[in-house]
């Protein structure tokens, strides 16, 4: 018998000992809960939850040529970025698809950070190669050699001035600084719908902030939080996930993404003939927000009907702790009577229950991202 090993973050063994129940997500063996899930989810709202997000990618993208290249592969207009600016993007094929969703921050002139789901890091960089041969860039991935925090809540900001961190800072921008002597990238980003901060820093000093950021956490109940409440964290918020929501054949305007694309960028892009004409004359299948009319838990791929006839498929779904109630998102056929309070059914074993197409997100956000 074959044993997979899986990948490991520098907090793995520090988190095995805080009694976290550790699952395998992307390959990497990560805690899905210390706590309870329910318990989690709800101390983030209310309180603040500390997340240790180390397997997602760090690729840097440098040289003269790479806002033209940046500009080649998503539909945002990267040029309007100024230093420390960040802007959520989708990476596209030229079909229009998505490659991987991915944050792009500015840190100097002809110097990018581009942070990518940990799932997609090998395909992204192989995609960037690949798009990059015309264009004089640099392309460092450097994920193996930096870890990734994440504290999200509302209590967020007083934690990172408790540490020291003083900066008037706007969300989504990004600040290089020293905390407790410690060279780190703050930004002011997340992947909750709460305020909140991700701290980029060496591995080294991995395990040193984990524990700076829990002592002086203390005083504002912060939590470490695990992948399970990462989820309905973000499902509550209607933010995407690679892989569920989003995937290779379907588009930014499918997915419900056309706020965040310019209809002004004159520069061509991977797949712009298609996104742009989704957006003027419409898509086969679009992306709805749905709340179960029961207790009946929708979940991935199950079916959507309406009318007697499958439209669709529940790309997310599951519980929302803020809410008490079972909450989805799913990819159906773009008929003109489905709309806000349209009732439709989902199947959940074997037997078809009611559902609401409701308003995403599900919550209130409380921050200005209108996505990750």
């Amino acid at each position: 018998m074959v044993k997979i090993i899986m990948k490991q973050t520098l907090l793995h063994d520090k988190q095995i000992k805080l009694g976290a129940k550790m699952v395998d997500f992307a390959g990497w063996h990560m805690p899905v809960q210390f706590t309870s899930i329910i318990e989690e989810h709800k101390n983030v709202r209310k309180n603040a939850g500390l997340f240790d997000v180390s397997h997602m990618g760090e690729v840097f993208v440098s040289g003269k040529d790479s806002l033209n290249f940046l500009n080649k592969i998503v539909p945002q207009d990267i040029s309007k970025l100024y230093n420390s600016k960040a802007v959520y993007c989708q990476l596209t094929n030229e079909n229009g698809g998505l490659v991987d969703d991915l944050i792009i921050y500015k840190l100097e002139d002809n110097k990018y950070l581009l942070i990518v789901n940990a799932s997609r890091i090998d395909e992204d960089v192989n995609w960037f190669v690949r798009n990059s041969v015309d264009f004089d860039v640099y392309i460092d991935n450097q994920s193996h050699n930096y870890s990734l925090l994440a504290v999200q809540g509302p209590k967020a900001d007083s934690i990172l001035r408790k540490l020291g961190y003083n900066l008037e800072q706007e969300f989504f921008t990004i600040e290089k600084t020293t905390l407790n002597s410690m060279d780190v990238m703050v930004s002011r980003t997340g992947y909750t719908g709460e305020d909140g901060y991700e701290i980029m820093l060496k591995n080294k000093d991995a395990v040193k902030m984990w524990d700076l950021l829990i002592d002086a956490g203390k005083e504002f109940s912060l939590m470490p939080i695990g992948l399970g409440a990462r989820d309905t964290l973000r499902l509550e918020a209607a933010l995407h996930l690679y892989g569920n929501d989003l995937n290779e054949i379907t588009t930014p305007v499918e997915a419900g993404l056309s706020w965040s694309i310019p209809k002004d960028k004159t520069e061509d892009y991977n797949g712009k003939n298609v996104i742009m004409n989704q957006i003027q004359n419409g898509t086969d299948k679009k992306l709805i927000g749905l709340k179960m009319l029961s207790r009946a838990v929708p979940r991935h791929e199950y079916e959507v009907y309406y009318n007697h006839e499958k439209i669709g498929n529940v790309t997310s779904g599951g519980f929302a702790p803020s809410l008490n109630e079972n909450i989805a998102l799913a990819y159906v056929k773009n008929l003109k009577e489905l709309k806000i309070g349209s009732t439709i059914q989902i199947m959940v074993r074997e037997k078809l229950y009611d559902a609401q197409i409701v308003k995403r997100p599900f919550v209130e956000k409380h921050n200005n991202n209108k996505e990750k």
